[in-house]
């Protein structure tokens, strides 16, 4: 039997590493093709690059909408979606507040209530203007703007597994920093394996999922976050409707979907509202199941789980619905 071609790649894009991995005959070549693809996606949904059309929409705000391709239009598409299936725990118009903890990390110290306060309203999925004949996209008010980063990551990994599927590949994965989007199986037939990281141990888990064709995202207070002069923990992942970091009892949610977009979103989405809300969201996604880690590291995961997920060794896992 010829020895299945494979080709992987490791590198620094979208605010994180990537990680690809591909088998199939024409490997190598899906792979560069998967590269170039996610460059030209960085290029036009980063709000970070001036040219994009993310940073247009921003810039535009409060006074006309923008002609944007068929990408981002259905990112935004999806991500509207999923703010009405999470009742509002998911919002990319919370750019607005991501900027204002952005400096606020560079001093260790949390923004005036006040300046909270005054951003607070612009935050509002509502006020995105859709419109699907023309092709535009628009915030209504000034000041408003976007942040994919609860649902960017998940978009392009499924994007790339699109590219994958263009060359005939079968089983391959992509790892956007710990955003794990697996296509079928491994080469020999068995299950990826994807580790679900500790919260509060540096280098180790708390168990590993079993997947086939199937997206792993995980959202946690331990990714990116400051220790304040008052002691407390401020992670990244904010509450919309408070404008602070998300306070809801969990300290790390994981969901497994079919669609590494949904993944991305839901997980964020999961974590500001907590198990009992978050729960509930997962209807709304056939197939979709989850993994929460609360406070007191007590380990909850649904069982649709069962069979598929391992805890480590010491972990013991209650499982849901």
């Amino acid at each position: 039997m010829e020895k299945l071609e494979v080709a992987q790649s490791e590198k620094y894009g979208m605010g994180t590493v990537i990680a690809n991995k591909v088998f199939g005959e024409q490997a190598e070549e899906a792979l560069q093709a998967a590269l170039k693809e996610i460059g030209r996606l960085e290029g036009i949904l980063s709000r970070f690059a001036r040219g994009s059309e993310i940073s247009r929409i921003n810039r535009a705000a409060g006074i006309r909408c923008e002609k944007v391709g068929r990408e981002t239009y259905d990112v935004l598409s999806q991500a509207i979606y999923f703010s009405e299936c999470c009742h509002g725990c998911f919002d990319v118009t919370i750019g607005p507040l991501v900027c204002l903890w952005a400096d606020a990390r560079k001093s260790s110290e949390p923004p005036d209530e006040a300046d909270i306060e005054r951003l607070l309203p612009l935050v509002d999925h509502n006020s995105l203007v859709m419109n699907p004949d023309r092709v535009t996209v628009g915030l209504k008010r000034a000041d408003q703007s976007i942040d994919l980063g609860g649902v960017g990551k998940g978009y392009a990994a499924d994007k790339v597994l699109d590219v994958f599927r263009s060359f005939g590949i079968s089983s391959a994965f992509t790892n956007f920093g710990g955003n794990v989007a697996a296509m079928g199986a491994k080469p020999d037939g068995s299950p990826w394996h994807i580790g679900i990281r500790h919260p509060r141990k540096e280098n180790s888990l708390i168990g590993a999922i079993s997947v086939v064709d199937r997206s792993v995202v995980t959202s946690g207070d331990y990714q990116r976050y400051f220790i304040g002069k008052d002691g407390k923990r401020y992670h990244h992942i904010l509450a919309p409707n408070t404008g602070y970091p998300a306070e809801s009892g969990l300290i790390s949610a994981t969901v497994v979907a079919g669609s590494s977009a949904a993944a991305d979103a839901l997980s964020t989405a999961i974590f500001v509202a907590g198990m009992q809300q978050g729960v509930g969201f997962l209807g709304a996604f056939p197939g979709a199941e989850a993994i929460f880690v609360g406070h007191d590291l007590s380990v909850y995961a649904t069982k649709g789980l069962q069979g598929s997920f391992q805890a480590d060794n010491g972990i013991s896992i209650n499982w849901i619905l």
